[in-house]
């Protein structure tokens, strides 16, 4: 049975993946862009990404989150 032993990448679903991208950008120094593909947009966090995939299936929710962690 295979161990469990990080992750990976995480998937949040935007509205719209240029606006997502402006918004990291404003708030983070030096946001490096690991690939792109039509709806989508790859963001490098050292060995791993978030993947930012255009979408509406899901409703606002003011609950759900990702934490990050920062130097600052």
């Amino acid at each position: 049975m295979p161990r469990l032993v990080g992750v990976n990448h995480v998937a949040v679903e935007v509205g719209d993946v240029d606006e997502a991208l402006a918004f990291l950008e404003r708030v983070f120094d030096h946001v490096r862009l690991r690939g792109r593909s039509a709806g989508m947009a790859f963001i490098d966090l050292g060995d791993q990404f978030i993947a930012l995939s255009r979408g509406n299936t899901h409703a606002p929710d003011r609950d759900r989150h990702i934490g990050l962690v920062v130097d600052d």
